[in-house]
């Protein structure tokens, strides 16, 4: 019975000395963290994590606008028509320094143009070909397995032509920019003055959705810049909207494929599944539908 009451009374004491441990830890823990605000304040003269924050959206770049491409849909594809004009802008204005590694002009054929126009364009550059029967090189016109023709012929030529920055291969531009074809869209026409206070280096130009603000790539679409063949308004938009779309197609040409196949197997997966049931409930039917009936043995 004393064994029982000592038992209590300690646990009883023991609630309120635990009750004054965890508040103290908990006011200790705050005193850290107040203290540690304010020291820092007092070291870099601002709160922690503010700076980082306003620092990241200069050096990521403002995140570009959703953009309501006519392919986005899971069950959309390609407008073809501006793929054909937003080649018709890369070979105008892009192709003087950007490159086309992995494209090679048969992708073209079927989905932009026919294949009389790319054996036409493709026979228009010169490639260097061989060796001959002699071991010499030599030059031929294009055919549709060669690649898009490169502006510079490597990497030193291109840096010493546009002051020290290599302009990057498009190939796969769209998948390689966080945000696709929304960032590179917002970076063709997010060209502007630099606000009060920013002053931009010399060789470079401001753009806000570029990280850094600071990009050495000059604006270069403007309104009438190209004349388009289908009488399509070439505003600095619409330009912009076609060479997107043809460098989405350029980093995905199996991208309406692809499309056609995922319904293809939903229509089969669900016909079959479909057809499973119903051949389930046709063999299951008469079994559950069967009734055990029970005669017990008659009495003597």
């Amino acid at each position: 019975m004393f064994n029982s009451a000592r038992a209590a009374f300690r646990a009883g004491s023991a609630a309120p000395q635990s009750f004054l441990a965890s508040r103290t830890s908990a006011v200790a823990a705050t005193a850290v963290a107040a203290g540690s605000v304010a020291w820092y304040n007092h070291l870099y003269g601002t709160l922690p994590f503010v700076d980082t924050a306003s620092a990241n959206m200069i050096d990521e770049g403002l995140h570009p606008p959703k953009y309501p491409w006519s392919h986005a849909g899971p069950f959309e594809t390609f407008d073809h028509a501006s793929i054909r004009r937003g080649y018709q802008v890369y070979r105008e204005v892009c192709s003087s320094c950007h490159s086309l590694d992995r494209v090679a002009w048969r992708n073209l054929v079927g989905q932009s143009h026919t294949v009389d126009e790319v054996k036409a364009m493709a026979e228009e550059v010169e490639y260097e070909d061989g060796p001959d029967d002699e071991g010499q090189m030599f030059q031929r016109p294009g055919k549709l397995a060669d690649y898009m023709p490169k502006p510079y012929a490597n990497d030193e030529a291109a840096r010493a032509a546009n002051a020290g920055a290599l302009p990057p291969d498009l190939s796969l531009m769209v998948k390689a920019r966080h945000g696709g074809a929304d960032y590179i869209f917002a970076l063709l026409t997010g060209y502007t003055d630099p606000p009060a206070g920013i002053k931009v280096q010399d060789g470079l130009n401001y753009n806000s959705y570029f990280p850094g603000t600071q990009i050495a790539m000059a604006r270069v679409l403007y309104d009438g810049l190209v004349d388009y063949e289908d009488g399509t308004p070439a505003t600095t938009t619409q330009m912009a909207k076609d060479v997107v779309t043809f460098l989405h197609f350029c980093a995905e040409p199996e991208h309406d494929t692809r499309k056609k196949m995922g319904m293809q197997t939903i229509i089969i997966l669900s016909s079959l599944t479909a057809l499973s049931l119903w051949v389930k409930r046709f063999k299951w039917a008469g079994i559950k539908s069967r009734k055990i009936v029970y005669n017990p043995p008659a009495s003597h």
